[in-house]
């Protein structure tokens, strides 16, 4: 039996990046022949297709079946929102973490309909991060602390993982990652959030050009402990729990892409076993696609967080796996290949 994943630095995740399981180019193989003698034209079922050979190398199986999706969404405070970045008091990240556990939000309503187990996790709610303009937002132990709440929350036993995230003032968060790991200008990355209005995403511009500016020395895991919140930390740490199990991965939208983000500056191998879920209407997510190399499997305008872009594309996995898993071949249907 495997122990719990569990780091004890910082620098543990890239000492450990080369130990980690990784793609089953065999199975892979498999499944794309299986796709080539299928009742329909070769390729014809699109990203459905690479999406099924995807699942197979990392579930390690020719005909991977997703009977277990569980969806975790962790949940944090900032410190930056005393620069005065958020639309509404940090109150209400609490007040949605009870929505969730009352199963009144968006995020239950696609795990349900999706079929994913969905659990909610808060991180110190009362006891925000330090404002990143002035200090670094979490020191290293606090980091890890985080990175371990998360990569213990993952259930080795999952046949996908689902990930998303809850909190005031995380957008801000978000483009400070992201301007820190891929350069540019605050302005390529800031957007209005939860509903920023111009005097706000002023401000928002503000503080990431500022927090970015004081810990321009931080690098890779070190920005997220400078620039990073709890939850981003959890996300982080439940991508090398699941990738250390096998279990494949649907990041949700921006803040939840930029917080896998300093994993990439890592190792870019990090995040192989992760598809990301759709694009988020948020202006600097599609800038973070192109800087990962990711390709999202939906663009519906959505920026609302929670896990829900990812709950949502959860439901094109399973209808990828069952045209690959439940169609006929030619022989079986005794239909003449050509």
């Amino acid at each position: 039996m495997n122990l719990p994943f569990r780091l004890t630095t910082l620098a543990d995740v890239r000492a450990r990046a080369g130990s980690f399981p990784v793609f089953d180019e065999a199975a892979a193989a498999a499944a794309r022949a299986r796709q080539d003698v299928l009742t329909k034209p070769p390729g014809s079922l699109g990203r459905l297709e690479e999406i099924a050979a995807f699942m197979a190398g990392w579930r390690r199986s020719a005909r991977p079946a997703i009977e277990r999706a569980q969806a975790l969404v962790f949940a944090g405070n900032h410190g930056v929102c005393a620069q005065g970045v958020n639309a509404f008091p940090q109150a209400v990240t609490a007040q949605m973490v009870a929505n969730f556990e009352a199963g009144g939000a968006a995020i239950n309503q696609l795990c349900r309909a999706n079929g994913a187990t969905l659990a909610v996790h808060a991180l110190d709610l009362d006891r925000p991060t330090r404002d990143f303009t002035a200090a670094a937002a979490m020191t290293e132990a606090e980091c890890l602390e985080a990175l371990n709440r998360g990569a213990a929350a993952v259930d080795p036993a999952a046949d996908i993982l689902v990930l998303g995230e809850m909190g005031i003032g995380n957008s801000t968060v978000a483009a400070a990652l992201s301007l820190a790991l891929f350069g540019g200008e605050a302005d390529d990355w800031v957007g209005r959030g939860a509903g920023a209005d111009d005097a706000a995403l002023a401000r928002k511009r503000a503080a990431v050009a500022a927090g970015v500016a004081r810990h321009r020395d931080a690098a890779a895991l070190d920005v997220l402990a400078a620039l990073g919140g709890r939850e981003q930390a959890a996300i982080c740490g439940a991508v090398l729990a699941a990738r250390a199990e096998g279990v494949p991965v649907l990041l949700d939208g921006f803040i939840c892409t930029a917080s896998a983000a300093p994993l990439h500056a890592v190792d870019p191998g990090l995040l192989d076993h992760c598809l990301v879920g759709h694009v988020s209407a948020e202006p600097g997510h599609r800038r973070l696609l192109d800087a990962l190399g990711k390709r999202p499997l939906l663009d519906l305008d959505m920026r609302l967080g929670e896990g829900t872009g990812a709950a949502l594309a959860l439901g094109v996995v399973r209808a990828a796996l069952a045209c690959h898993d439940g169609m006929s071949t030619f022989a079986e249907a005794g239909i003449s290949a050509g």
